[in-house]
């Protein structure tokens, strides 16, 4: 399975996530997998004429094309030309690049937030009219119409998150060469199930405290970040805290909230990212499957039942108290 890789309007954060994989490094899992790149800009040797080249080969159905893999929004200004970003040497916007090899592939995915639905550079009043490939926020019709299925029948599958997290890609390319990922594998967004249907609350190291709803104060706190420090980890799709990063980080293990980075619009939250939203005291973004009142009565009963090692290690930047010793029987 070939896979060409566009860089769009974005940071190239998905790229240097994805050499990050481990075990085996990405370079050999994809080799393994029979996987090889047509061209990648950062990873690949050709430059100019020969990635021209390659590019027209696609478009003019010389070189079939497995994969067409897009990281970062697709910049539409000015007023829909595309043209503040022109894909260098062919006199041609990314947008009008994206748009004809997309019909030309067996499947098209959306690598990163910004590709899936606009992410970080559609933020701040959105200047240059950044989008996704088939999603503009929450909204489907992106750089593709919402109907554009690629030639295998499958919407845009968008790997979304920010950067999106090494093995979600790898996965999803695996998948795609096995011809294991349909329809019935993604989400309602289109982002596949196998990590779509977990959430950063899974396997947080912090659950303890959110139990009792022993609360952080200010970062670097050990207790539960969703009373005050914005955390959204029991509402945001993502097996950060199963599968780790690197080898055993998210951003949770790290003492920094969880901010929805695979969902849609997730960078304009109106709010400090490491503030909760409150009124009359009480947090808005509260479990979305949970009702309000059984929520409050349950964080009521937890905080009156919160040991004391929990409730002072919740505020602390470390253990202070730690685990009491079972007493053996004599």
């Amino acid at each position: 399975m070939n896979v060409l890789w566009l860089q769009s309007a974005g940071c190239g954060g998905c790229t240097m996530s994805l050499l990050c994989a481990e075990g085996p490094h990405v370079f050999d899992l994809l080799e393994g997998a029979g996987i090889e790149f047509l061209w990648h800009p950062a990873l690949s040797e050709e430059t100019g004429a020969a990635v021209r080249r390659i590019l027209e080969k696609v478009e003019g159905g010389e070189m079939p094309l497995d994969v067409l893999c897009i990281e970062g929004s697709i910049v539409t200004g000015p007023k829909g030309t595309g043209r503040f970003h022109m894909l260098s040497g062919t006199g041609r916007s990314m947008l009008d690049w994206v748009q004809n090899l997309a019909q030309k592939a067996q499947h098209v995915v959306a690598v990163g937030t910004c590709a899936a639905y606009g992410g970080i550079t559609s933020a701040g009043g959105n200047p240059a009219s950044a989008i996704g490939v088939q999603y503009d926020g929450h909204h489907g019709g992106g750089a593709l119409r919402a109907d554009f299925r690629s030639r295998s029948g499958l919407p845009v599958i968008n790997v979304a998150g920010c950067p999106t997290h090494p093995d979600w890609v790898t996965e999803t390319l695996m998948l795609l060469a096995s011809g294991s990922l349909g329809a019935a594998d993604l989400d309602s967004l289109a982002r596949p199930k196998f990590y779509a249907e977990h959430l950063v609350h899974h396997a947080c190291p912090k659950n303890e405290f959110y139990e009792y709803k022993a609360s952080a104060t200010k970062l670097s706190e050990m207790g539960c970040m969703m009373e005050n420090l914005g955390c959204v980890g029991t509402q945001a799709v993502g097996d950060c805290n199963i599968r780790g990063w690197n080898g055993e980080g998210s951003c949770t293990r790290a003492g920094y909230p969880c901010i929805n980075c695979t969902a849609p619009e997730f960078e304009e939250p109106q709010h400090a990212f490491t503030e909760t939203p409150k009124f009359a005291g009480i947090p808005v973004g509260l479990p979305s499957d949970m009702p309000k009142a059984w929520f409050m009565a349950l964080a009521s009963l937890s905080k009156a039942a919160t040991p004391d090692r929990i409730a002072r290690n919740a505020v602390s930047d470390r253990i202070k108290v730690p685990p009491k010793q079972k007493a053996s029987k004599t």
